[in-house]
């Protein structure tokens, strides 16, 4: 008979959260708006697993009569913010960790995200003997930020280069003379020079 009490304790208190959970889910939503849909998803979901350990933790003190969705929510989405995870450690010196982020204002940003953005260029950026991994990676993000630094017709042109189309046909693409195109190549390198202090 205790048993089959504590069961149904159980169940009621799962309903009491299955009601609590569509309002907790639309202000997750409403914080993280801004985010990219995979991103806030994730953030959705770890607001949710947040505010369930929360509540759990108020049951256990036996406070079920002040839990309230919204300062549930909120809560929740003050932990996941501040790089709180569910189930992860805050180790403050691992770069990869959310609380490091978080507390240290790191970026972490996808290479494959970056190359969406900014063309196959960065793969022609590869280490070789005079330069290490961390010195190739160093150039793979400044042209990132100088290639975003160009107009749209300049980022348009340098790509064209780059994947190694000749001066007549980049001047036929753009409608311009193949002297314009030398023009511009010279151009562009006199920027990138410029860009990252060689000049």
């Amino acid at each position: 008979m205790i048993a089959l009490a504590k069961q149904e304790t159980s169940v009621d208190r799962n309903q009491t959260v299955e009601a609590l959970l569509p309002k907790i889910q639309q202000q997750a939503r409403i914080a993280f708006r801004h985010e990219l849909d995979e991103r806030r998803q994730e953030l959705i979901a770890e607001v949710i697993a947040n505010a369930f350990l929360a509540y759990v933790r108020l049951v256990e003190r036996d406070l079920e009569e002040i839990i309230y969705a919204t300062p549930l929510a909120q809560y929740a989405i003050r932990q996941v913010r501040s790089g709180r995870r569910v189930g992860c450690k805050m180790n403050v010196n691992d770069v990869t960790s959310p609380y490091a982020r978080c507390a240290k204002d790191i970026m972490m940003e996808s290479l494959h995200r970056r190359k969406e953005l900014h063309g196959e260029w960065e793969e022609m950026l590869v280490e070789n003997r005079k330069a290490g991994p961390a010195e190739t990676a160093a150039s793979r993000i400044d042209f990132g930020d100088w290639m975003q630094s160009l107009s749209k017709r300049q980022r348009n042109i340098a790509d064209t280069l780059g994947s190694g189309e000749t001066t007549k046909s980049a001047a036929r693409k753009f409608g311009v003379t193949p002297g314009r195109i030398s023009q511009l190549r010279q151009e562009l390198k006199k920027a990138w020079e410029e860009f990252v202090g060689e000049v």
